[in-house]
């Protein structure tokens, strides 16, 4: 019983912690925003913002919220070139572990994010991009890709739902990945059951201590076919994976 409130009292100091370094880190955003203008500002806010990230990463893992594993993941070899990366989402944390380990990576994000303020400046600041359907976003998505950025996209759309393994796949990043030319590098989410799942409040403290395992899997090359193959090829080794 004592353990468990320990767990509880340092979760929600962590999420308070978390609040408002993010304010902090979002107003820091907006100065140099102010400053260089977004060009200028963007490569300096992603940067910050892995800091960040791992910052509060190593703190869950430090007080023993968090247990991470990583595997299969180099940075040398994600630095050889950009990418499309596709991820299963079981979690509300899973862009912040992989924004927080690889580099000259962006993340597609909802277009509710642009109303959150712990989250949207740093997000748009940054570059990352917002998430869109037709060929307007496909173009943005490939420019981002052509700067020598790699994206990553949960091609869920969502979270995924608690009674499923994998939700169903939008097709949508094998077509960017064809329309840029470049491979597409799977990861494998593992999380705990509870751990912020699609319908769990995040104040809703899950057991502890919470474990997550992330792993790269394939790195198919660039999609010379339909795109909707390449996602069914995807969801079957996602599945094949998770189950």
């Amino acid at each position: 019983m004592l353990k468990r409130g320990y767990f509880i009292a340092v979760y929600a100091a962590s999420w308070l912690v978390f609040g408002v370094l993010a304010l902090v880190f979002n107003l820091g955003a907006l100065a140099l925003f102010v400053v260089r203008g977004r060009a200028g500002c963007a490569p300096a806010v992603r940067a910050g913002l892995r800091r960040f990230l791992a910052l509060w990463i190593g703190w869950l893992r430090l007080t023993g919220l968090l247990r991470l594993s990583w595997e299969g993941i180099s940075e040398a070899e994600f630095n050889a070139g950009p990418r499309v990366c596709v991820a299963n989402h079981p979690g509300l944390l899973d862009a912040v572990f992989l924004l927080s380990r690889l580099p000259n990576l962006v993340v597609v994000f909802k277009r509710t994010m642009v109303r959150n303020p712990f989250f949207a400046p740093a997000a748009l600041l940054g570059g990352h991009p917002r998430c869109g359907t037709g060929p307007d976003f496909v173009r943005e998505a490939v420019k981002k890709i052509s700067a020598g950025y790699s994206m990553l996209i949960f091609p869920e759309g969502t979270r995924t739902s608690s009674d499923a393994v994998l939700n169903p796949l939008l097709p949508g990043f094998a077509l960017i990945a064809a329309r840029a030319g470049v491979p597409v590098q799977l990861f494998v989410i593992e999380s705990s059951r509870d751990f912020l799942p699609r319908g769990r409040p995040w104040w809703r403290p899950p057991s502890f201590p919470a474990t997550v395992r992330i792993r790269a899997d394939l790195c198919l090359p660039a999609p010379s076919g339909h795109a909707r193959e390449t996602a069914e090829l995807v969801a079957s080794r996602l599945r094949s994976c998770l189950t």
